[in-house]
């Protein structure tokens, strides 16, 4: 019968049947080494099993402890992966070999045992000499294992027997960050506790820390064992990564927040990695739109560009909260983009326009052929409504005569009389304030004038008759709905 063959007689047999087994013995018996399909010899299966009678007995018999599966696998091992402490012992007494792959994997016994947490068996390992620190193919050797899958006592009992606290693994990863990574506080305390150093870089472009995978994963525990053991060269440092940028990437807002009061920038540096000049381009890159208010409260400086931002990603709440943060409007070679914009949202543009005029944005800036002929006849009349629509620019005039001429447009009744001197009044009050101050009611509130008076300046009867609400818009506790309702 052939040897590979999965039917040999035996298998009829229970590993337990000490009669059978006895005719191992007989030196001509081909039975010890003949195997399964799956490459397992007689030994392998009593190992896996635990039999420790009948691996005694074919080892005596001549079976070989060092012999492989197809998957490269020795009986040690399996007795390892099996608990089997008893049979380990055996096969160590009868020379099966500790060192080197024991499995397809590139594994030992002793990343099995470590995994497994079976510190008894792992003692029985190290005191008979077992390579502490072996490596399966990727470099990750047992004491890696026990942090990356949190088992604290294997971890304690390897650093006991002195295994290096700071290996790494080929992609450079260390315990460290792999328990950091995982969350595993327990473990990451211990490695902290036997020097394990949280500067050591963990991948080949020398940016990543544990610090790093702390903040993108959440673990808020770690991250603040972290923080005062992290070089902050990764905060502001040239060609590095703040951890900032990890947690915004990972949308980790309690981590964020830990970092911001240990003292991190919320602006950090330039990261050519991420292709982001701030974090708050991070925060729009990946859609974390609830960490911006976050980053503001901490000093960052809005500038225009986040507006258009917000134009560009569709997230007018956001758009608001901005302005109400004194975001600088857009100017110059913005002004286009912001057209641009404005073309392509269409009746969207009344849920950031009204605001921008409010916050003491110049309506001319807007008022081309191109827009005009654009924007709905809500919006173009709202327009006018911040004008002193009698003393337009000449083109401006021109191009509104043949909009009339040519489209559905209909001015509102009063843009044919000459301005009121109240609303004549009310421009130049505003304008006599600089935009910054426009952008919340508190102040024109604070004016000493009557309350209709106050309402009058911040266009309440405006805004009432194009429906549109005009409450103080987007404070930081509803910035959170606004977005989602934009969204």
């Amino acid at each position: 019968m052939n040897s590979t063959n999965r039917y040999h007689p035996y298998f009829t047999y229970r590993t337990e049947d000490m009669a059978y087994v006895m005719m191992l013995k007989t030196p001509s018996s081909s039975y010890i080494k003949s195997k399964t399909f799956e490459g397992e010899t007689a030994l392998h299966l009593s190992a896996k099993c635990g039999s420790v009678c009948c691996a005694q007995l074919l080892l005596e018999a001549g079976a070989d402890p060092n012999d492989v599966t197809n998957e490269e696998t020795t009986p040690l091992f399996l007795a390892v992966e099996g608990g089997h402490k008893d049979v380990v012992k055996l096969l160590l007494k009868n020379k099966a070999n500790m060192n080197g792959s024991h499995s397809c994997s590139g594994w030992n016994p002793l990343h099995q045992a470590s995994l497994m947490e079976r510190t008894d068996i792992m003692q029985l390992l190290l005191e008979n000499g077992v390579n502490k620190e072996c490596e399966d193919d990727f470099g990750i050797t047992p004491l890696f294992i026990a942090a990356q899958y949190g088992k604290s006592e294997s971890l304690n009992m390897l650093l006991l027997y002195g295994a290096n606290v700071n290996c790494q693994a080929k992609d450079k990863a260390t315990p460290l960050f792999i328990a950091a990574q995982e969350g595993h506080d327990q473990c990451a305390e211990l490695l902290l506790s036997k020097g394990a150093d949280p500067n050591l870089f963990c991948n080949d472009d020398s940016w990543q820390l544990p610090i790093h995978a702390a903040a993108q994963m959440g673990q808020s525990k770690i991250l603040r064992l972290l923080l005062p053991v992290t070089d902050r060269i990764c905060d502001k440092g040239e060609g590095k990564v703040s951890p900032v940028y990890s947690a915004v990437y990972g949308g980790q807002k309690e981590c964020l927040e830990i970092l911001l009061m240990g003292g991190y920038s919320p602006e950090a540096q330039n990261c050519l990695l991420f292709e982001s000049t701030t974090p708050m381009c991070m925060v729009f890159q990946r859609r974390n739109f609830g960490m911006a208010s976050l980053l503001l409260r901490f000093g960052f400086r809005l500038t225009s560009r986040y507006l258009l931002n917000c134009l560009e990603y569709n997230i007018l709440g956001l758009f608001r909260y901005f302005l109400n943060q004194r975001c600088p409007l857009p100017s110059g070679n913005e002004i286009d983009e912001l057209k641009l914009h404005a073309y392509k949202m269409h009746y969207d543009t009344k849920e950031f326009l009204p605001y921008l005029l409010l916050a003491g944005f110049n309506p001319l800036n807007l008022m081309d052929s191109v827009w005009i002929c654009s924007v709905n006849n809500d919006i173009l009349n709202l327009t006018l409504e911040f004008t002193n629509w009698k003393r337009l620019p000449p083109d401006v005039e021109q191009i509104l005569s043949t909009h009339a001429e040519s489209s559905t447009w209909i001015p509102k009744k009063h843009f044919e009389s000459i301005p009121s001197l109240m609303h004549l009044c009310r421009l130049e009050i505003r304008f006599c304030f600089k935009s910054e101050q426009l952008r919340s009611d508190s102040l024109i509130h604070q004016l000493p004038l009557p309350s209709c008076l106050q309402d009058f300046l911040l266009y309440f009867e405006v805004l009432d008759m194009y429906g549109i609400n005009h409450r103080d818009n987007c404070e930081e506790g509803e910035l959170g709905n606004n977005i989602q309702l934009s969204e």
